[in-house]
C-alpha cells in the first residue's frame, strides 16, 4: 500500500507515520509536511533508516507541488495537515481558512482526479463546540464550532463530505478529543505545563480552570486511524475518545505533584474569546464496530 500522509512532521501525524511503519513496514508512506512552526524533522529521526518512509517539504495548498505526488500514484490519503492552536487562529484566521479549507479542496480535487481509493480527514470533537454538564457528542451532533480553528475544521470536513456525496470519493472522517504524548509542540497544555514547572516559570490557566477535556493518548488515537484506513466504511464519521474527562485545573495539579512543584505557580489569566466549556466523545460507534479499546 502506498500512503500519503499529510503533516506528517507534526504532533500527531509524526506519531502516526511511526506506528505505520512500525506496524506495516512493506507500506511506503509518502510524509509531507511544510514545517511551519510545529512540524519538526526531528520527530521522524526513528525513520531515517526505514526504506518504505520518504519525506518531502510541500504545502497542501499548492498544486504544483502536490500534484506530482498523486501523479506518482497513491492509494490512500491520510490528511492531518492543519493550523490547530484556537489561540492563533483568533490573532490570524486567515492562515486557517487557507490551510485547513482551501487546503483540504486541492488534495480532495487531486484524490478525486487521480482515483485514490481512501481519504482520511482527521479532525477534532471541537467542530461539534460545547457542551453543558452533561452529555457526549455523537457522530450525529449538530456542527456549531466557536472559534475560527474549528469552523475551518468543521468546514474541510463538510468538504470531505461533499466529495463522498457528489463525486463517490471513498471517504472517512475522524474526530477525536484532546491527544497528548511524545512530540507534542509546547503551546499546547500539557507539554507548556510541563515545561514552564520544570523552570519554575509561571502556569497560565484560562478563566477558573474549569473547563473540561476529553484526553486521548496519541498511540490510541493511531490505533484508531489505522483501523478506519482498513476497514471503515466509506462515507462514514467515527469519533474517536479516550472516555478521560478532567479539568483543566485537575491537570495542571496533577502534573506539578508529579514534579514536585508548589500549586502557588500556577497564575489564572483572563479567559480567551469563544472557549468552549467542555468537550466530552461518545465513541461507542468505533468501538462497537472494531472492539477498539484504549492502551494507555
Amino acid at each position: 500500500m502506498r500512503l500519503l500522509v499529510t503533516g506528517g512532521a507534526g504532533f500527531i501525524g509524526s506519531n502516526f507515520v511511526i506506528f505505520i511503519a512500525n506496524k506495516y513496514p512493506d507500506y511506503e508512506i509518502i510524509n509531507v509536511d511544510a514545517l511551519t512552526y510545529a512540524g519538526n524533522l526531528k520527530n521522524l529521526k526513528s525513520l531515517e533508516t526505514h526504506a518504505g518512509h520518504t519525506f518531502i517539504k510541500a504545502n497542501i495548498t499548492d498544486r504544483i507541488e502536490m500534484e506530482p505526488l498523486f501523479q506518482a500514484g497513491v492509494d490512500v490519503v491520510v490528511n492531518f495537515a492543519a493550523e490547530s492552536h484556537v489561540d492563533r487562529s483568533i490573532l490570524s484566521p486567515g492562515i486557517f481558512v487557507q490551510t485547513n479549507i482551501v487546503g483540504t479542496h486541492l488534495l480532495l480535487e487531486l484524490a478525486h482526479k487521480y482515483g485514490v481509493s481512501k481519504f482520511v480527514q482527521v479532525s477534532t470533537d471541537e467542530v461539534y463546540g460545547t457542551l453543558g454538564n452533561t452529555g457526549l457528542f455523537t457522530e450525529k451532533s449538530q456542527l456549531a464550532p466557536n472559534s475560527p480553528y474549528s469552523a475551518s475544521k468543521a468546514g474541510a470536513d463538510l468538504l470531505v463530505r461533499s466529495y463522498y456525496e457528489t463525486f463517490n470519493l471513498p471517504v472517512n472522517i475522524t474526530r477525536c478529543s484532546n491527544n497528548y504524548g511524545p512530540y507534542q509542540f509546547p503551546e499546547k497544555l500539557i507539554p507548556l505545563m510541563i515545561q514552564n514547572a520544570i523552570e519554575n516559570k509561571p502556569l497560565p490557566i484560562y478563566g477558573d480552570g474549569l473547563n473540561v477535556r476529553d484526553w486521548l493518548y496519541v498511540e490510541d488515537h493511531c490505533s484508531a486511524i489505522d483501523l478506519v484506513i482498513h476497514r471503515g466504511v466509506n462515507g462514514e464519521i467515527y469519533n474517536i475518545g479516550g472516555q478521560n474527562e478532567r479539568e483543566n485545573i485537575h491537570v495542571v495539579k496533577t502534573i506539578l505533584k508529579e514534579l514536585g512543584k508548589s500549586e502557588e505557580l500556577i497564575q489564572f489569566v483572563k479567559d480567551r474569546p469563544g472557549h468552549d466549556r467542555r468537550y466530552a466523545i461518545n465513541a461507542d460507534k468505533i468501538k462497537k464496530k472494531f472492539r477498539l479499546g484504549s492502551q494507555t
